[in-house]
């Protein structure tokens, strides 16, 4: 009996195949893990469309304001500055939560920080939509006319993908179901 564990193999195929079949399946393999590892429920809810959102109209926000002249109307520097700043911010976050690493930090109140996040980007997108819009009269005449209006229009967009993000964050944080894919509470 003292010597059964020597007698005992757990390889089912020589260490050369398995080294071999690990570096054929290496990309297959990082794709499962990372389609493991994504929140497919998030993908498919309410606050993950508006995220993606956010990041989709506050690129070409950030876009169009980059193209023109931006630097000739001193408001334009803060446009550009919340613009990329929260472009940054909600890609992070939407890939945290996307990705599960909200779970690895349970100590963060993250529906409180969600809301709170999305409340204060909607006030900052509502300063920089503000000051975009006042500044596209000094470019008329100019290329960057059509550039500077349409960023205008983005800004508002944006604005309203942040406030309606905003409300489902306090209907997620209230605990009133606004994140229906992420509820716990059963019907």
């Amino acid at each position: 009996m003292a010597d059964f564990p020597s007698k005992v193999t757990t390889e089912t195929s020589s260490p050369q195949a398995q080294g071999s079949q690990q570096g054929g399946n290496s990309l297959r393999g990082l794709a499962s893990d990372v389609t493991n590892k994504m929140d497919m429920s998030f993908i498919r809810s309410v606050p993950a469309v508006l995220m993606i959102a956010e990041i989709v109209l506050g690129l070409l926000h950030w876009a169009l304001i980059a193209s023109a002249r931006y630097t000739l109307v001193p408001a334009n520097g803060w446009v550009m500055f919340v613009a990329v700043t929260l472009w940054i911010l909600t890609t992070i976050l939407f890939c945290m939560i996307l990705f599960g690493a909200i779970g690895k930090l349970p100590s963060v109140p993250w529906t409180l920080t969600v809301m709170v996040y999305h409340g204060v980007a909607t006030i900052l997108y509502l300063t920089a939509f503000l000051a975009n819009a006042i500044s596209v009269a000094p470019y008329y005449g100019y290329f960057s006319y059509g550039l500077m209006g349409g960023a205008a229009f983005f800004a508002a967009a944006v604005t309203i993908a942040y406030g309606a993000s905003a409300y489902f964050s306090y209907m997620d944080w209230r605990g009133d179901g606004g994140n229906a894919a992420t509820s716990t509470v059963p019907t």
